[in-house]
């Protein structure tokens, strides 16, 4: 194995190399989870779902983390932040090679099944990989690290429905009158070749995870000690942790919302094509959810978190009205505007929750990224919403709810800083 990072003596440990090797991490899990975008228009074509089943895919994925995430934390605490990475990355890796399975059964409860094995992997990871990155230097600037780690993850956001959407979505329809003009086992041709379409970029995906994970099996990260915290209780015994739990929730539950329905909306509402549609997911969307985290991490120098997030929310509260209410183009404007906004809001609610908590963040870093399950429980009633009122854009009043819970917390955050100056 290759030794932890060295330094001369009096001088602070160097941890570019760890951080190197981590911040890649947020690239790899936000490429997978913005596959799903893709996935979802995709299978409810090959599989004839509603938008309520659709939606299941986010709850296969986001109902993992609930489940995974205190098993994670115990994980680490046991035997520390690189042995909870290789191992999310040997699910990671897995889940995805059972891509392969589920296209060729075309059950899509294997998919799910899959989905779920993936973000198992992805609980360890971001368990691991949030509070690694914000011990990994000065205490003062753990914000503005998480953020700029967390805009790797943003360049997945443009890269992976680049990708996804040439590769996996064929832009066929099966119309009514295919239906009635062809037989059975057309049909089911057909349908086989929809579904067949996501055997190859998750291949390629799953074999270069599985070789990550023996890149980190043969490195050796330290182990990052923390202050001693005083008391023994539960961490959510601080009432800062208990509000970002809440606030991570209702956050991960609107992002997933106005991502995972964007091609279906695009489509449905602005006379796009679902390719056309992927492109401005990649290149409207992720770039703009890029260079808000970029911004962001920028503009942290100069505006407390608490007070960028405040205005950030504010803003999107606006523009999820304006998405609801619009029609054509400019529905696809006001979400590539919400992506710019939100970019900043996982990360900063991530590092305010786990802030003073010592020997409690893995912890806590557990409960927080439990809170995920906000993606699995919300994409569901925008799913139902839409199907009930048969207009998808009236969905977005659960996006629209959560950014106004978001921004009710950074208000909270901001209160004690009324007086102070950066």
């Amino acid at each position: 194995m290759l030794p932890p990072p060295s330094s001369k003596p009096g001088q602070p440990t160097s941890y570019r190399v760890p951080l190197i090797l981590i911040t890649s991490l947020f690239f790899f899990w936000g490429f997978v989870h913005n596959l799903d975008p893709i996935l979802i228009p995709h299978l409810r074509k090959a599989f004839s779902l509603s938008y309520l089943q659709s939606a299941l895919i986010d709850s296969a994925v986001f109902i993992a983390y609930f489940v995974m995430a205190l098993p994670a934390g115990m994980l680490m605490k046991k035997y520390g932040y690189r042995m909870g990475i290789v191992t999310g990355l040997l699910l990671f890796g897995t889940g995805s090679l059972l891509f392969l399975v589920a296209a060729d059964t075309r059950e899509y409860i294997y998919f799910l099944g899959a989905l779920f094995i993936i973000a198992s992997g992805l609980t360890l990871l971001e368990t691991a990989a949030n509070p690694y990155v914000t011990i990994l230097g000065p205490a003062e600037t753990a914000t503005q690290r998480l953020n700029f780690a967390q805009s790797f993850n943003g360049l997945a956001v443009v890269l992976a429905p680049l990708v996804g959407g040439q590769i996996i979505l064929t832009g066929h329809e099966i119309t009514e009158a295919d239906r009635a003009f062809l037989s059975a086992a057309q049909i089911d041709s057909m349908l086989a070749a929809e579904a067949a379409t996501v055997k190859g970029p998750y291949l390629v995906l799953g074999l270069i995870i599985l070789a990550v994970a023996v890149v980190f099996w043969l490195i050796r990260l330290p182990e990052v000690s923390v202050e001693t915290a005083t008391l023994n209780d539960s961490p959510l015994r601080h009432p800062h942790l208990r509000w970002a739990v809440a606030a991570q929730f209702m956050y991960v539950g609107a992002q997933v919302c106005v991502s995972s329905f964007f091609i279906n909306v695009a489509a449905t509402n602005a006379g796009i094509t679902e390719k056309e549609a992927a492109v401005y997911l990649g290149l409207g969307y992720g770039l703009a959810f890029m260079v808000g985290r970029f911004a962001g991490t920028f503009f942290m120098r100069h505006i407390y978190p608490e007070r960028l997030l405040l205005i950030y929310s504010v803003i999107n509260v606006f523009l999820s009205i304006l998405c609801i209410y619009s029609e054509g183009m400019l529905i696809v404007y006001s979400l590539i505007g919400i992506a710019f906004f939100m970019s900043i809001m996982f990360p900063t609610i991530f590092s305010l929750g786990i802030r003073g908590l010592g020997h409690e963040t893995k912890t806590a870093s557990s409960l927080i990224i439990m809170a995920i399950v906000g993606g699995a429980l919300l994409p569901p009633l925008m799913g139902y919403i839409s199907d009930s009122t048969g207009d998808i854009r009236m969905g977005y009043y659960v996006p629209l709810a959560s950014f106004i819970f978001i921004g009710w917390y950074a208000w909270k955050k901001c209160l004690p800083l009324k007086t102070e100056t950066p």
